[in-house]
């Protein structure tokens, strides 16, 4: 496995992953991840369910606020 990759989520970069003592550590490129910024996970995987998490989450917020706007129309 690469010592660095990037990292997506809906088709777009929203960081990268260096390889660290003990895992990979990630630094987000996207404000909507920050929260994972600087932490090391075990595996590329557990970095993966994190963002997924996060992507998730924001689709949620997304589809509520255009549920919101549209019953105020």
């Amino acid at each position: 496995m690469s010592q660095h990759f990037a990292v997506e989520a809906d088709r777009r970069v929203v960081g990268v992953a260096v390889r660290a003592r003990g895992g990979f550590k990630f630094f987000s490129s996207d404000a909507a991840y920050s929260t994972l910024e600087g932490r090391t996970f075990a595996r590329a995987r557990a970095l993966a369910a994190s963002v997924a998490k996060i992507t998730r989450a924001r689709r949620r917020r997304k589809g509520a606020a255009a549920l919101l706007a549209a019953t105020q129309q």
